[in-house]
């Protein structure tokens, strides 16, 4: 004949896992509490985790469209280098940007002028990632992004 646990043991058991849950949960509350950052602050964290490596050749450059407009796409580009791999926390903070710029324009009633912004691409340049200067006219046929 099988004994069952005594009750008190069979809850602790049974409640263990959402304990647990509630604990970590507990745990990030401070951070989730914290106010969202203001899009200058966005902007600022974007631009020194953009800086935060260097390069030695092209390759390692990249370009990251940021911010948002109105009609859709980016409203500017940011260069930042693969060096150190902290893509996934530029995207996020891009990320954060775009919502946070989007929330501001609608707020303040803002439109967009909808021109689309190209892709200038990056190249890296005395150690440290650059846009690439605009293409003038047609003598400029390489492409953006190389």
């Amino acid at each position: 004949m099988k004994t069952r646990p005594p009750p008190l043991r069979r809850l602790v058991w049974l409640a263990l896992p959402a304990l647990l849950a509630m604990a970590s949960a507990c745990h990030s509350l401070p951070d989730a509490a914290a106010p969202p950052a203001t899009t200058a602050e966005l902007w600022q964290q974007l631009q020194a985790e953009s800086q935060r490596s260097g390069c030695q050749h092209d390759q390692q450059c990249h370009s990251l469209g940021v911010g948002s407009k109105a009609c859709g796409g980016p409203e500017r580009y940011l260069p930042w280098s693969d060096d150190q791999r902290h893509d996934q926390r530029l995207q996020q903070l891009a990320a954060a940007y775009a919502t946070a710029r989007s929330a501001d324009d609608q707020r303040q009633q803002l439109m967009s002028n909808c021109a689309l912004v190209p892709d200038p691409g990056a190249q890296c340049r005395a150690g440290r990632c650059v846009l690439r200067p605009p293409a003038t006219g047609p003598a400029s046929s390489t492409p953006a992004g190389r």
